[in-house]
């Protein structure tokens, strides 16, 4: 990776692993790009940013020119719980957006990095132990996108040569960007709340067990797929990815460890429990232990401790 494009640079995933790259590879080499014209100030401060929406062809295949982009990590999409909401314009977004950076990245050569989710699994998914290869028939046009975008990056790797990698990301728990619309949204959201309020109205219910990661796992992990032997890939895309798995309730116990006063109710949003319902409890991450070395950093323990420390000193409060 030399230079490198980050699409929905805005988003939960897109702030952090920005700021990863530039602290790797150099501020000059990594252009942040989102559809908002006033980004957060650390993506202008400590780089690049360009501004336009992903669906334009012509503008992103104009950035990836400039500055001579050679790896595109495409992060712009609608989550889930946001997709239910405007279906149309989430296939539009997450689909042509989609089609756009792999035509640009066969026109220009670029290496292309796609994250998939435990949304592109569906009932019939076996929910524990989720095997990395298996049947995906999800029930939300979020995990529709999903699937289809693991299987066009496969044809577009088998079909063209484009060096096409990805993960199939757990819910990610981030104490620096702010939740933006999926379903595993509650495990961002019950940290502010316990620091803020010592409440917290949860939207699913208490035992809806679910895979989780912490984002600086999450972030490391994108970066070494895209570092590691390709030769050595037998899936490229879609690698199953797990960290730690635990319900709200279990949550909730952990963060009263730190605030004994802390209480949880549940005002259940069918939506996004139908959802969750029909995600996997537990994904297998085996084949990506084996192919690239997999490893996670955080479990349950270490990632309440580390986001309470953290978000504490953001909101200037105190555990206490």
């Amino acid at each position: 990776m030399k230079s490198i494009l980050v699409t929905g640079a805005t988003g939960q995933i897109g702030v952090e692993l920005t700021q990863a790259l530039r602290d790797e590879y150099g501020a000059a080499y990594v252009t942040a790009a989102g559809h908002t014209s006033q980004p957060p100030g650390d993506l202008t401060q400590t780089g690049r940013y360009c501004h336009f929406d992903i669906r334009d062809a012509s503008a992103l295949n104009q950035v990836v020119e400039n500055y001579h982009c050679d790896t595109i990590f495409h992060l712009a999409s609608l989550l889930s719980a946001v997709a239910e909401a405007k279906p149309l314009e989430a296939w539009d977004a997450n689909m042509n957006g989609l089609i756009n950076v792999l035509e640009t990245a066969r026109t220009h050569g670029c290496a292309v990095f796609f994250p998939s989710s435990i949304g592109a699994f569906g009932p019939e998914t076996t929910g524990f132990n989720t095997p990395q290869d298996t049947i995906q028939r999800p029930k939300s046009l979020y995990g529709i996108t999903k699937v289809s975008g693991e299987l066009l990056c496969d044809y577009y790797f088998h079909r063209y040569g484009v060096d096409t990698r990805g993960l199939r990301y757990p819910g990610l728990i981030s104490n620096k960007a702010l939740p933006g619309g999926g379903t595993t949204d509650y495990a961002v959201d019950i940290f502010y709340a316990a620091v803020k309020n010592r409440h917290y109205d949860c939207f699913l219910r208490g035992d809806t067990q679910l895979d989780m990661m912490y984002m600086p796992d999450a972030i490391t992990a994108a970066i070494t797929l895209m570092e590691a032997d390709s030769a050595k890939l037998k899936h490229r895309n879609a690698f199953n990815i797990t960290a730690m798995s635990f319900t709200p309730e279990q949550l909730t116990t952990e963060i009263q460890k730190y605030l004994p006063d802390f209480t949880v109710s549940y005002c259940v949003d069918p939506v996004r429990q139908a959802i969750a319902d029909s995600w996997p409890r537990h994904m297998d991450d085996s084949a990506a232990r084996a192919e690239w070395g997999w490893e996670a950093k955080y479990d349950m323990t270490t990632m309440v401790k580390d986001m309470l420390e953290q978000i504490t000193v953001k909101l200037n409060k105190k555990l206490r």
